[in-house]
């Protein structure tokens, strides 16, 4: 074999500068977490059958995923959280503009509205069970519920903080009333709206695992990994459940935050 065949170019060296300027002090702590957990478990300082070892956190993960249920709960807890957030996202939007911008809106709802945000979310699902059992549409209205608040509530404040000065170029220029909607008031909101749009998909995540886990009668999904575990005493099965959880939480966050601040560069431009 020539010395040229085996001759392996280097990383480009944008990557490796990219990985040095890349801040890691956030694995600073999840790393050590998972230090002392060897340690104890592997000293004995704990009981094992309580608090288990990594390892056998790892392979209890590696027999799940490779059971053949593993993928069909996550393709079922994401689809039910992907519906659930549209429609309520979608719902938030369009009631926080109508009570932002009509008065009679804003007196006949409003209070209700306002009330009811109050109400814990986990307080009606007796209320949506009883009315739609416990499938995926009473699993799916509940997060769409949960989705709803923080995208009406931001989409509200969004559309009252907009200025009076740009509402009487808006009549200058004499919009109707779908260009004051969306050549006026849903731009200017959008930061508001955006930032409840973020909020709602943390919220919407969280009530897809709380759905899964008090609904759990019927369907697959990631929440049934945690069920499965604690009714088999499997505290391995339980903590890869929550792990997995948290790492797609995480990583809505992350995508989330990362749309926001592109849809909102034009702030920084015009600064």
């Amino acid at each position: 074999m020539s010395e040229q065949s085996t001759f392996q170019a280097p990383a480009p060296a944008g990557t490796i500068q990219t990985l040095l300027r890349k801040d890691w002090r956030g694995l600073v702590l999840p790393l050590a977490f998972v230090l002392v957990w060897w340690a104890v478990t592997t000293l004995g300082l704990v009981n094992t059958k309580l608090i288990v070892p990594p390892a056998d956190v790892v392979t209890t993960a590696y027999r799940f995923i490779t059971g053949g249920t593993f993928f069909d709960g996550l393709g079922a807890s994401l689809w039910r959280d992907g519906a659930g957030f549209v429609i309520g996202s979608l719902a938030g939007v369009a009631f926080g503009a109508l009570v932002g911008v009509s008065r009679w809106a804003n007196r006949i709802v409003g209070p209700t509205f306002h009330t009811f945000k109050h109400i814990s979310l986990f307080a009606w699902l007796p209320l949506i069970s009883t009315w739609l059992g416990q499938g995926d549409v009473a699993k799916i209205l509940f997060v769409a519920l949960s989705a709803f608040y923080p995208v009406a509530l931001g989409t509200l404040e969004g559309v009252k903080g907009i200025a009076r000065a740009q509402l009487e170029v808006a009549r200058v220029y004499a919009f109707n009333r779908w260009q004051l909607l969306f050549k006026l008031v849903l731009p200017a909101a959008s930061p508001q709206i955006l930032a409840g749009l973020h909020l709602a998909l943390i919220y919407a995540w969280l009530a897809t695992i709380g759905a899964e886990y008090l609904l759990a009668k019927s369907g697959p999904g990631l929440g049934d990994a945690v069920i499965q575990g604690k009714a088999a005493f499997n505290v391995p099965l339980v903590v890869f459940g929550m792990l997995i959880i948290g790492f797609v939480g995480a990583f809505f966050n992350q995508i989330a935050a990362r749309i926001e601040a592109r849809l909102l560069r034009w702030r920084d431009v015009r600064r």
